[in-house]
This record gives C-alpha cells, sequence and structure tokens, in this order.
C-alpha cells in the first residue's frame, strides 16, 4: 500500500484528532510516523498468506526451538510493500513462542526461516517440551489453528512517553499531545477495523502500554546477551532504533489462558543479513 493511501485510511483519525483541540500540525507529524502493516487475519478478504498451526515444516537437521510453534507465514503471499521491512521475497518464517510470562526477562520465543526448495523434516509438536509437564502442553493444545488471510493496513504508535535516564517519563519528544493520539489511535483502531490475531511490522502493542514495548525488548535482549545467555556472544545493539518489530501476536486460548501480547524483534542488521537466529522474544501477560 502505498504512503498515499496509508494516509486516506487515516482521514478520519485525523479529523477526530483536531475536534479534540490538538493542533493539525502535531497531528499531521503524528500522521508522519505511520507503518505499514501486514495485518493477518480469519477475516474472508485479501489472500491466504499465513496458517496458525499444522505441522512444523522445519529445514532438514534444524533442531525444533524451545518454544511451542505458532504459525507460519508466506513471504511470497504478502502484498507488495505491505510491510517496510527488508524481509526475504519468498519462502517461509516460522514463528514460535511461549505466550506467558514466567517473572523473568529472557527469550520467549524463536524465528526460522524456509528456503523455498530446500528440504524438510517435520517435527515433533511436543519436541520444545521434553520433559513432558501436562500444564504446559494444555497450553500450547489450546493454540489457534487455520488460514489466515492479509490486508495491508496504517499503523501508529500505541505508547506516548519515554522513560529518562533518572527514570522519570514524559511525552514522546515533540509530541506534547501524545497521550491523546495515543489514545484517539486506540479508538481508530476499532472503526477502522484494524485489528487481527497477527501482525507482521507495525508498531507494538500491548495492554495499558504506555512506553514503547519495542524499547522494553531491546532492553531484555541487551540483558541476556551480557549474561551471555542469548545473543551467541555477538554484538547486540542498546539502541532501539538499530531494531526492528518483525512481528506480533495476540493469542486467543480460550478458557486455557489469560490475555496476552508476544513480540517478536530483530536488528535489522542481522534481518537485512536473514539471520533469523538472532530473533528475540518477549510477551505481555494478564494472568
Amino acid at each position: 500500500m502505498t504512503p498515499e493511501k496509508l494516509r486516506e485510511r487515516l482521514a478520519r483519525f485525523r479529523d477526530e484528532a483536531v475536534q479534540l483541540d490538538i493542533p493539525a500540525d502535531e497531528v499531521d507529524r503524528w500522521i508522519d510516523m505511520v507503518r505499514p502493516c501486514a495485518v493477518l487475519s480469519t477475516r474472508h478478504d485479501g489472500p491466504v498468506a499465513a496458517r496458525f498451526g499444522g505441522p512444523a515444516l522445519l529445514p532438514a537437521g534444524t533442531p525444533h526451538p524451545p518454544f511451542p510453534y505458532v504459525a507460519s507465514i508466506d513471504l511470497a503471499a504478502l502484498p507488495q510493500a505491505s510491510t517496510d521491512l527488508p524481509l526475504p521475497c519468498d519462502g517461509r518464517l516460522l514463528l514460535f513462542a511461549w505466550p506467558r510470562d514466567n517473572g523473568d526477562l529472557t527469550n520467549h520465543g524463536a524465528v526460522v526461516y524456509v528456503p523455498v526448495g530446500g528440504p524438510t523434516e517435520e517435527s515433533d509438536k511436543y519436541a520444545w517440551d521434553p520433559h513432558g509437564i501436562p500444564e504446559e502442553r494444555e497450553v500450547a493444545d489450546a493454540f489457534p489453528r487455520g488460514e489466515l488471510r492479509v490486508r495491508t493496513e496504517p499503523s501508529l504508535p500505541y505508547h506516548f512517553e519515554v522513560e529518562l535516564p533518572d527514570g522519570s517519563l514524559e511525552p514522546l519528544p515533540g509530541f506534547p499531545h501524545a497521550e491523546e493520539l495515543a489514545e484517539e489511535w486506540e479508538m481508530a483502531c476499532r472503526y477502522l477495523d484494524l485489528r487481527g490475531p497477527l501482525h507482521i511490522g507495525g508498531y507494538a502493542d500491548e495492554e495499558m502500554v504506555h512506553l514503547d514495548p519495542l524499547a522494553g525488548l531491546v532492553l531484555c535482549a541487551v540483558g541476556q546477551a551480557s549474561t551471555g545467555d542469548w545473543g551467541g556472544g555477538e554484538p547486540v545493539s542498546e539502541n532501539v532504533e538499530d531494531w526492528v518489530l518483525l512481528a506480533s501476536w495476540s493469542p486467543d486460548l480460550g478458557d486455557v489462558e489469560a490475555g496476552s501480547s508476544v513480540h517478536w524483534a530483530i536488528q535489522r542488521k542481522d534481518l537485512e543479513a536473514g539471520r533469523f537466529d538472532r530473533t528475540f522474544a518477549t510477551v505481555y501477560w494478564n494472568p
């Protein structure tokens, strides 16, 4: 979707924000931060581009990540310019995640790239749980199943504050009405029907968000790298601008699990190099 088309979708958001007595130039600068986002859902419009569940077909010889399998993304089926990410033009991305907060800052997921034409092997669905913990398998068994269709939608920040070195908070730089803009954007997501359970690209969202979830993810990744628990000893940037949000998932696990939000992110240089093993994931869980 072209930038012009994205902005057309935001015409009502702009009108509603200006009616809140937010200066028009500030609203327009907020809209200038728009990103295209591939929204995957069970709606009937758009091509099939992903699937929740099904067999996890990993490249031959690739071990199953230590997380349950979530979904497969067909990169060739994503519409042109549906994201601003430097993704491969074909092949599949397999997403893995554990949608519970374990009370720590560890990695909660993984991404595996499957090139077109390469040999694959079906992984055992419980390969991530060698100890056979019934409660954990019950959660994974509740993961959704079925085809997902893609459409391109605009994405704007859901957060409205930044944390200063002394721990205090202030509005996003240059946006004194950031909180009102973020709240109006939350409303716009409803009346423009921008939601979907799985997003590729865009901005990160979670319940009661006020700081950028991507910034929190980067903090966790840097911390894990500093202790040697993630990153393979390679440099990990603490600059959020060096990272991109790869995917977001809002699980609907019925009566089995409370709400959560999963975010997978990667350093841009690693994405450009196809280093999907360098993906880090966090989860916000509301038990």
